[in-house]
């Protein structure tokens, strides 16, 4: 167990603190809605048995987050199959089949859509499985009941009844949203671990009201007895508005007092609680809403390609029936009998020469059956198996582990694998996603003196930058050079402390000019702050649990440099004190009166203290932009050298805040303190606002005292991933929270910007702005704005259009302010049309909603695919928005990670995510689908040619069982093995030539040309494998007694050639063979002919046509054999002569990498190949649209 700094004795009563102030709450104007709608929970507190709760029939507690259940499976899951058109199509067809109208057996047909649709529901099955165990694990979990016993007795979760009282102990969960009632601390504090719910690691403090916090043994509760009313359930995890009624007084309740199911109980031995929210009602489970439906490009390719092969079927059977119908017609004509043989004058309705029209509409539904082959119906199932398959090869990838912690990359979903090979812009975060978000205390201003002589990633970056580097690494106090990275091997290394100067480090700061000034920079650093000292009871060493990494940073620094922070009490912080007066550490109490916390909106944070002589004191620090205009106007001293050290800080991409203080007068406070009160125990809606505006009151005429500055490193490999990315084609877009100086300096460090790139900078933040501001006039200021705006962005297109075929590059830079007006629908597509001409994009000082909304924009202007990456909740909008969104499982929790379609550990292992994966899936599924299609037109026009040779008949040319198995068994699992395993070139060579995930960016294998060029493949070789057969054998003896081929025959000669041609054009397409592609190719081949012997040994019966057929008519004739080789040879000739064309004077990226890995054993260089590949850039991808 973690404990608090001075043992357990001293228990910690927070009541006093910003965070709890607002438990002496005061009901406020929602609290008047109680009882009305929307508010209507009542539950009797430790007594779940009340007859008046029992009429209110609330739900269980038993939580099920599967899809289906043992009843609706069948249904729900059949009528989850059968919205796909294709199997709606094979449906109809199955019940067609009975009638008289079906061409083979309705068995045949009904068989493999069987086997599908089975093997699709059982892979339903077993994921719900997967959950429905993880729910069963849940909620067979065990908690402490208060009974009627008057005891606490082991009870399972699902069986908890709202109004059960319950006691949960450290390290568990709690089971539903249960009300505090109070803790193993006397005040009644507990701590909680969110993680499950927002992905925050750091831990939230949660308070019982007093009224019940002293009951805190299992005796207390005999008589206990309470009425909470509530508000219904609802998924708002930040608010709740309640009131309970105690010992006949009602007490008003607030989130503080709720402990949301699914988060932990830490650093707390137990604590009592009475649940309020059971099962789907837990805010939680209300929560738990399925993420936003993505599909992939190539898969809203894929459906339009089925609509087009059901006008190609349609416009097939259609053309069979206007020539029966012309050919049954003219079957009686003059009162002659033309085709005696059919006896067309005593023939059925479907053969009939009298109603040849009715026919001729039968025959069309006949040949809706026939030709329905053309529809690939194992297409579907096929492609989600080799998705799922692929997303294992991406979680098992080992180049994708990142060991420090333990985390290796994870496919959330495999319905998007081949997207990855089709990213055109990718928008990252910077904080955490670029950068480590382990941010080092590295440099200080002081009373206008700035301190520290480290030098920065973003230093040494700008210093590559300029001819003379050598001499231009400046240091801002200093001509020392050292790097921080030096200065860490000069001692023992302190997580989050990076700094050397030994003008102030042990104890020298009391030999400084300004001595007092440093104390209370240091002191402010060490009492400003949330974090919670932990000691190591071995070690006796203090770590501190903080908010966030910069608020650790600065009490570390505090704490190396002679002012440590190291116990919390109720209402008081203790520091051990270098008193530079006496020489020697003294112990230091300082009350704690208030501590007004960190937002985004202030952007600061203060504290407010007494000190040992009874001053005071208001402590602040946050962002200059938020503090620099609270100075007294008589205490600047230092502004313009702190302004100007901030700028260069910035500059070297380290993140700033501005340190101050305030002497508060004793009655000027108490006055405050009231309003802020009131303010804060006011439940209502403008609550938030009046908090704000009391804070603003007493924060005003600061003295300043310095700024800190912290580095946040870049992330190991990030430049050299984004030049291969840039490399590759992808425009990389980076959206952060930072100022714009840091950001782009962070630009140039990774690699983003260069210089010879120009930039074209947009931003508001200009004097004239700035006047028409503090005017206040509104309208104007919005009005000029809006202007300025659009003439920038003019003049950065004028830029572009200038710079017209130069080799030149540009970098957009943009603020936040600007941004809002860029986004606007007056400006958005010029802004977009700016931008994605830029070869880089920063935007800076961005909102979560801008990111998102930049991502929308990116998405739906340019029409291409989107990658968003990010680490923290704040990018969660981002990820969602994009076609992809890739999650880091960094410092800031678990939420991105767990929105995002993929997760990675590092920003780096985007680029073989990208490069490797993403390039051999989108390869793998285009040429998966283009050979289904071609396969299945292919066989489908065979059928046609005898057909049209058979008078249109409706006369299938082969065996039902033939036709039935075609997809399911002899030519589908060679093609999930190209899904699965094909390579073009090695993942090496992947990341060797960039370039070549631009076959992915331009959709070359997947284009239009593409796709109709494998169907005009398909058809010629169903002409060439009809034709050359029929005609072959047309009058040759086939067996030994001289007699000629028959229907039979002819069949299986048919399909022989099918067969060993589609998958010998399989093995032509493959580029990587492993044995499981041989063993599927070849014994797919290989099956047919066992599975002739095995059906044609049955009876004919049951065999029909196929009885005896190769055993006794084919396999001992010689003309089978050699009429195979020779049409199989003819076939496949057509596309290995293109091939080689193509791979000799047209190649694509591939080729010439396969072709330089085949010359001996030296690889050509990449820019040879590069070289060969851009010399004419409109030739190579005219080259590449037209490729088969």
């Amino acid at each position: 167990m973690r404990k608090m700094a001075g043992g357990r004795g001293k228990r910690i009563h927070f009541t006093r603190l910003y965070s709890f102030s607002c438990l002496k709450s005061k009901f406020g104007d929602k609290h008047s809605q109680i009882g009305e709608k929307g508010y209507s929970r009542v539950v009797y507190c430790n007594d779940p048995d009340n007859p008046e709760q029992l009429q209110l029939r609330y739900g269980s507690n038993y939580v099920s987050t599967t899809k289906y259940t043992a009843f609706n499976f069948i249904p729900k899951s059949l009528f989850e199959q059968f919205r796909r058109v294709a199997n709606i199509y094979f449906l109809v067809v199955a019940c067609v089949s009975f009638s008289p109208l079906a061409p083979y057996s309705a068995t045949s047909v009904l068989a493999p859509l069987v086997v599908v649709i089975g093997a699709t529901m059982a892979k339903e099955a077993l994921e719900d499985w997967r959950r429905k165990k993880l729910d069963i694990e849940a909620n067979n979990r065990k908690v402490k009941v208060y009974d009627r016993s008057n005891t606490f007795q082991d009870t399972r979760w699902k069986n908890l009844r709202v109004g059960n009282l319950v006691k949960v102990y450290k390290d568990e969960y709690f089971p539903a949203d249960l009300l505090l009632i109070s803790s193993s601390y006397e005040d009644g504090i507990c701590y909680v671990e969110t993680t499950n719910l927002d992905g925050e690691t750091n831990l939230k403090v949660k308070h019982a009201l007093d009224v019940t916090s002293s009951l805190r043994e299992d005796d207390h509760y005999k008589k206990f007895k309470a009425i909470i009313r509530c508000e219904d359930p609802n998924e708002d995890l930040y608010s709740f508005i309640g009131t309970m009624r105690y010992d006949g007084q009602q007490y008003p309740l607030s989130l503080q007092q709720i402990l949301v199911r699914d988060s932990k109980l830490r650093n707390t031995e137990y604590v009592y609680g009475v649940v309020v929210f059971t099962g789907h009602d837990t805010k939680v489970m209300q929560n738990a809403t399925d993420p936003p439906s993505k599909r992939s490009k190539i898969e809203r390719k894929m459906d339009k390609i089925v609509y087009i092969l059901f006008g190609l079927l349609i416009l097939v059977s259609f053309m069979g029936s206007f020539f029966f119908g012309i050919t049954t017609k003219n079957d009686i004509h003059d009162g002659k009998v033309q085709r005696w043989y059919l006896q067309p004058e005593r023939t059925t309705v479907f053969y009939d020469p009298k109603r040849a029209a009715l026919a001729a509409f039968f025959h069309f539904l006949t040949g809706l059956m026939l030709y329905g082959y053309l529809i690939p119906i194992s297409l579907y199932v096929s492609i989600e198996m080799v998705k799922v398959l692929q997303g294992i090869f991406i979680n098992q990838d080992q180049d994708m582990y990142y060991d420090e912690t333990d985390n290796p990359a994870h496919a959330r979903t495999s319905n998007l694998n081949e997207e990855l090979g089709q990213v055109d812009t990718i928008l990252s975060d910077k904080t955490g996603t670029l950068t480590c978000n382990s941010m080092d205390f590295v440099k200080c201003s002081i009373a206008g003196t700035a301190y520290g002589r480290g030098v920065t990633e973003v230093e040494r970056a700008l210093a590559k930058r300029k001819v003379d580097a050598q001499h231009n690494i400046v240091n801002f106090s200093s001509n020392l050079q050292m790097s921080t990275d030096d200065i860490t091997d000069l001692g023992k290394s302190i997580k989050g402390f990076n700094f050397k100067d030994d003008r102030i480090m042990h104890g020298g700061w009391v030999n400084e000019p300004h001595a007092d000034v440093i104390q209370k920079f240091f002191r402010v650093l060490a009492l400003c702050h949330t974090a919670i000292p932990e000691v190591n009871q071995e070690t006796g060493e203090i770590d501190y649990e903080a908010e966030s990494p910069d608020e650790a940073a600065f009490v570390i620094a505090a704490r190396e440099l002679g002012f440590e922070f190291f116990e919390r009490t109720q209402n008081s912080i203790s520091l051990h004190e270098l008193d530079y007066g006496k020489g020697r550490k003294t112990d230091r109490s300082y009350e704690l009166l208030h501590v007004l916390e960190f937002s985004s909106a202030r952007k600061r944070m203060s504290v407010i203290v007494k000190n040992a002589e009874n001053q005071l004191l208001l402590l602040s620090k946050g962002a200059d932009s938020a503090m620099l205009e609270r100075l007294s106007r008589k205490a600047k001293e230092f502004e313009a050298r702190t302004r100007e050290h901030i700028k260069r800080y910035a500059e070297a991409g380290l993140r700033t805040l501005v340190v101050a203080y305030r002497e508060l007068n004793e009655d000027d406070f108490r006055s405050w303190e009231e309003e802020f009160l009131n303010a804060k125990t006011s439940v209502n809606a403008d609550r938030d606002a009046l908090v704000d505006a009391a804070a603003d009151k007493i924060e005003r005429d600061l003295i300043l005292l310095g700024a800190t500055a912290v580095e946040d490193k870049l992330q190991t490999g990030v430049p050299e991933c984004i030049n291969k990315l840039a490399a590759a084609g992808i425009k990389i877009w980076v959206i952060t929270g930072d100022k714009m100086e840091t950001a782009i300096n962070i630009g140039y460090a990774c690699g983003l910007l260069r210089e010879d790139m120009k930039q074209i900078v947009i931003t508001l933040d200009s004097p004239e702005n700035s006047d028409l501001e503090k005017l206040g006039d509104k309208d104007d200021a919005t009005k000029a704005s809006s202007e300025s705006i659009t003439n920038q962005i003019r003049k950065g297109r004028a830029q572009l259009s200038s710079s017209g075929g130069s080799s030149t590059s540009f970098g957009l830079i943009i603020d936040g302010k600007s941004l809002s007006f860029a986004l606007g629908t007056d400006q958005e597509g010029a802004f977009l049309d700016l931008a994605v001409n830029c070869a880089s994009v920063i935007c800076c000082r961005s909102t979560p909603k801008q990111k998102a909304l930049v991502t929308r924009m990116v998405k739906k202007g340019t029409g291409k695919t989107t990658l968003a990456i990010g680490d923290g909740a704040n990018d969660v909008g981002m990820l969602q928005e994009a076609d992809i969104g890739v999650g880091i499982s960094g410092v800031e929790g678990m939420q991105a990670s767990m929105s995002g379609d993929f997760t990675v550990a590092q920003f780096r292992f985007l680029e073989r995510l990208l490069l490797v994966h993403g390039h051999w899936c989108y390869r793998r599924i285009s040429m998966m689908i283009c050979y289904f299609f071609y396969k299945n037109i292919a066989f489908g026009f065979t059928l046609f040619w005898f057909e049209a040779r058979a008078s249109f008949s409706g006369q299938p040319a082969y065996n039902d069982w033939y036709m039935s198995f075609y997809n399911v068994f002899f030519t589908s699992l060679p093609v999930i093995a190209l899904g699965v395993f094909d390579q073009d070139v090695s993942a090496r060579l992947c990341l060797k030539h960039p370039r070549l995930y631009e076959e992915g960016v331009h959709d070359i294998l997947f284009s239009w040309p593409r796709i109709l060029g494998w169907m005009l493949n398909g058809i010629i070789s169903s002409m060439i494998i009809f034709f050359f057969t029929t005609n072959s054998i047309l009058h040759q003896a086939f067996r030994r007694d001289g007699s000629v081929v028959d229907f039979e025959v002819l069949g299986v000669l048919m399909y022989t050639c099918v067969v060993w041609t589609v998958n010998c054009q399989m093995a032509l397409s493959i580029n990587y063979f492993t044995w499981i592609q041989h063993f599927f190719i070849w014994g797919s081949i290989a099956f047919w002919y066992i599975f002739l012997v095995i059906y044609g040994s049955l009876s004919p019966v049951v065999s029909t046509t196929a009885f005896r057929v190769l055993v006794e008519a084919c396999a001992p004739s010689p003309f089978y054999w050699l009429a195979t080789l020779l049409v199989v040879v003819s076939t496949l000739l057509p596309y290995i002569l293109y091939r080689t064309l193509q791979t000799e004077f047209n190649p694509m990226i591939h080729d010439r990498i396969q072709r330089s890995r085949l010359r001996g054993s030296g690889i050509e260089s990449s820019d040879s190949v590069k070289m060969g590949i851009v010399k004419d850039k409109s030739r190579y991808q005219d080259s590449l649209l037209v490729k088969q």
